[in-house]
């Protein structure tokens, strides 16, 4: 039998395990929402852990709350905001719509931690919670969590990933290929060009998200419970987010408006568009992994990604490219998470949004997901495969859309009549041109010459 304790809430007595640092209010939202098992983001807790602290800190500073449990509450806070103490936040993502639960579970928490360090009661509500209400400290929380995922992981991996690709681009610049629209054989590029496409794909990428910080470093703290400021020092906001500004490092402001703050979340539905988007891109660029490399022997083989892992269970030898297909699974739940996150997003009703908590969950396994597959798609797909260049070589040669160059000099009827006896009888493109005009092999090899066409 597990050993408890009885705690106390506004409600009464509630058992509590005995070596739990939560509460009562904690232990009814571990009771009233077994649903997924999915309890919230190591990010987010950490946020939360910080928010503490620096409201703390500040509380102190303005002479609103007791110098010594201050003191108490910010070491405790900064203990969870180390994230050395995620195991006491167990309640379910899908818990009340506020967060309140979430809010109460680290508030009990540090609480506990503070109580214990002064041998003296430290209350969740009064001391740690002062000035505070989950209905700002839950926006808060995912802003700034997601403000440092962005800065600190997302967009050092993008970058990586962009700096990769380009570098690969110039290492296979002198590789020319059929190009393929309607995945139909089209005129020739260099591969190099192929990923420069790529990586801009990524820059822009880096712009989009960039351009949703300036709204992301705005925060709801100081609004309290509908965006009023009620209960909370008249100077509580500004000096909160100096102070934060100051320990995270990030340039965070109260918001001109809490009534915004607090009851719409469009900033994150913004960013997590921008991070939807670039899901497509890479899911775009993981596709055209998956499709140079198809074969080796009865698809296009153009490349051979880093053979990771065996490939079968069955078929001995066979090797996939299993990081594009990570990439793309990826993508298709972050493509997901954004539906789930726009869908809550409109859920403000009045003056508080009700489904914080997944927003928060959805939004930070998206950034997350996003940075670890851009590092993995880098290390083990971009830099890593090799060109099969007798391959492009044997496509290029047979490949009739190569006529096209010749529209000028004899019209696209003739070009036309030239392409389709090339493709009927299998043979290079130069071969039936000298036959079915009046150009010289000399004329026709400058003129088709792959690698000027790319020009």
């Amino acid at each position: 039998m597990m050993k408890t304790r009885i705690e106390k809430d506004s409600m009464g007595e509630l058992e509590v395990p005995a070596d739990a640092l939560y509460g009562a209010q904690t232990q009814r939202a571990i009771n009233n929402f077994p649903v997924s098992g999915l309890a919230m983001p190591s990010r987010f807790i950490s946020a939360l852990g910080l928010i503490k602290k620096t409201a703390a800190a500040v509380n102190v500073e303005l002479g609103e709350l007791d110098t010594e449990i201050g003191k108490a509450i910010v070491s405790a806070a900064g203990q969870v905001a180390g994230n050395q103490h995620d195991r006491q936040f167990p309640i379910d993502v899908f818990q009340t719509g506020s967060g309140t639960s979430s809010n109460m579970n680290a508030n009990e928490v540090i609480a506990k931690l503070a109580g214990d360090t002064l041998d003296a009661t430290v209350s969740a509500n009064d001391h740690v919670n002062m000035g505070q209400s989950s209905n700002d400290t839950i926006p808060t929380a995912i802003h700034v969590s997601s403000a440092l995922a962005v800065q600190g992981s997302l967009l050092p991996a993008l970058a990586y990933l962009q700096s990769s690709i380009t570098n690969k681009a110039e290492q296979v610049d002198q590789f020319v290929k059929t190009g393929r629209t309607h995945l139909m054989d089209a005129m020739p590029v260099k591969l190099s060009q192929e990923l420069q496409g790529w990586a801009l794909q990524i820059e822009n990428a880096c712009e989009r998200i960039k351009s949703v910080q300036p709204r992301l470093h705005r925060l709801a703290q100081g609004g309290t419970a509908v965006g009023t400021g009620v209960n909370a020092h008249p100077q509580f906001a500004e000096l909160f987010a100096q102070k934060l500004s100051a320990e995270a490092q990030l340039s965070f402001s109260a918001n001109a408006c809490f009534f915004e703050s607090l009851s719409a979340l469009d900033t994150i539905v913004e960013l997590s568009g921008q991070l939807k988007t670039t899901a497509v891109s890479l899911m775009k660029i993981s596709n055209d992994l998956r499709w140079m490399n198809s074969g080796p022997l009865a698809g296009l083989g153009e490349i051979e990604l880093e053979a990771l892992q065996p490939g079968s269970s069955i078929m001995p030898g066979k090797v996939n490219p299993v990081i594009p297909e990570s990439a793309c699974m990826v993508c298709a739940q972050v493509i997901g998470n954004d539906q789930t996150i726009a869908i809550a997003g409109q859920s403000g009703n009045f003056q508080l949004n009700v489904m914080q908590p997944v927003v928060a969950y959805n939004i930070l396994q998206s950034i997350d997901l996003t940075a670890n597959i851009s590092r993995l798609l880098a290390d083990n797909a971009i830099k890593t495969f090799k060109v099969n260049q007798q391959n492009l070589e044997k496509s290029l040669t047979k490949n009739p859309i190569l006529v096209t160059a010749l529209n000028p000099v004899i019209g696209y009827f003739k070009a036309a009549e030239i392409a389709k006896t090339a493709y009927q009888q299998g043979r290079p493109i130069i071969d039936v041109a000298e036959e079915m005009t009046d150009l010289s092999k000399q004329e026709l090899e400058a003129l088709l010459d792959p690698r000027k066409l790319t020009g």
